[in-house]
């Protein structure tokens, strides 16, 4: 191509594939200058100005207001740094425009309530440190005064969300979910309750020495007899049922009679709690886990079978 050529506006047009009237635009703004003038006084333009308007259309094609192409362009800014700061702006309006994604999926499968749909608005909204005090309330209604069970440290770290940086759209709708649950009243009572049984349990088995607690005792002794499809009212599900109930005996010191086996009922239909399990399965979501086994299968056939051999 020869330097010396000059186009006129429409060859400029053609050349780059803008509109005249783009081209003028940019011409008027001071982003590509003319480099003559025909007799008629048309404006015309050298061969650097081709590349000069690619370059524009590759940056307003990336976001860039015309004010900052401009700078880029004469050289008063540094691409790389434009290029650094835009990216940075980029991720913070796809991060805001994930969450208003999540939201509205979740307002949309759940038929939110008005006043719903502005809770998981806020929520999805929360800074890091106003998710973290809201975990942290709910850890402390759950946990707190409890603080003489060395477990429960390693518990409430395993019960802690937290949403990465960049989270994904099933990441948010997870939090905001599991951020309502956790400031439920009744939910955290459920949640206490548990944690207080456990307590109970685990004082006295540090009393004895260590002792697996009974959610886990139970799994251990009823799931084989649930995957060997054993019924729970039949004769062979009574050694399962006198071993997990034996354990509980030991583990608080008392004998293994109907009061026991009812107060056995009482807990393991509190740890089989429906929300537990979403809180769980919520929690895997958020941190980015493998999902957790359900139990709800292994408790129903133990609270089944605890049932039919205590009277009522």
């Amino acid at each position: 191509m020869d330097g010396d050529t000059l186009y006129s506006i429409g060859e400029l047009a053609r050349r780059t594939g803008l509109t005249v009237k783009t081209v003028r635009f940019y011409s008027d703004r001071g982003i590509v200058a003319p480099t003559d003038r025909s007799l008629a006084g048309y404006r015309l333009y050298g061969v650097d100005a081709v590349a000069r308007l690619d370059f524009v259309r590759t940056l307003r094609e990336l976001g860039l207001d015309l004010s900052t192409i401009r700078k880029v362009v004469d050289r008063e800014l540094s691409l790389p740094e434009v290029a650094a700061a835009h990216a940075e702006a980029l991720a913070v309006q796809i991060r805001v425009l994930c969450l208003r994604c999540a939201v509205m999926t979740a307002v949309a499968e759940r038929g939110a309530t008005p006043e719903e749909t502005e809770l998981m608005h806020r929520l999805a909204q929360l800074s890091e440190d106003e998710r973290r005090r809201l975990v942290g309330e709910f850890l402390d209604a759950v946990f707190g005064g409890l603080d003489g069970v060395p477990a429960f440290a390693g518990v409430m770290r395993s019960m802690t969300p937290e949403l990465p940086d960049n989270p994904e759209a099933e990441q948010v709708q997870a939090w905001v979910e599991l951020a309502e649950m956790s400031l439920d009243p009744e939910f955290r009572a459920s949640v206490r309750r548990m944690a207080q049984d456990q307590a109970a349990e685990q004082t006295r088995s540090d009393m004895m020495g260590p002792r697996r607690d009974i959610t886990a005792a139970v799994r251990d002794q009823a799931g084989p007899a649930l995957a060997a499809g054993i019924d729970p009212a039949s004769p062979q599900a009574e050694p399962f049922v006198a071993a997990f109930t034996a354990h509980y005996a030991h583990l608080l010191g008392r004998p293994d009679d109907v009061g026991l086996r009812r107060r056995l009922v009482t807990r393991l239909e509190s740890v089989n709690d429906p929300r537990r399990e979403r809180y769980l399965q919520l929690l895997a979501v958020v941190n980015g886990w493998p999902a957790p086994e359900s139990l709800a299968p292994v408790f129903d056939w133990s609270v089944e079978a605890l049932r039919v051999r205590t009277p009522q």
